[in-house]
């Protein structure tokens, strides 16, 4: 190792990197967006003018091999889970793309 302060300094930014990156969690990518539905009874509060309707239930998108699929994510625990989920995710990407920049300066 050299004593170069900068070289010392990026080395030591890439190793918390990889020390945070070692740390990341259950991660999921995607788009997390309530959906409310209207369920067709003319009797219920959905089918009243300027209901929202019923809900909300999440639709959770993501693309895989150039498709988009959706899955609906029931409220509560589960949507709460795939929003830790996700932000899991773009934490970890941001993580690589910083160790990116890091190692290409080294």
């Amino acid at each position: 190792m050299t004593s170069h302060p900068d070289l010392n300094a990026l080395l030591l930014q890439r190793d918390q990197l990889r020390a945070e990156l070692a740390a990341v969690g259950e991660m999921r990518p995607g788009s997390l967006a309530p959906r409310f539905r209207k369920c067709g009874k003319p009797t219920c509060h959905c089918a009243k003018k300027g209901a929202k309707g019923h809900g909300p239930s999440y639709s959770l998108t993501h693309a895989v091999s150039g498709k988009t699929f959706t899955h609906v994510i029931p409220a509560g625990d589960a949507a709460e889970r795939t929003r830790a989920q996700l932000k899991e995710y773009h934490r970890f990407r941001h993580l690589v793309q910083q160790l990116i920049a890091v190692s290409e300066q080294i």
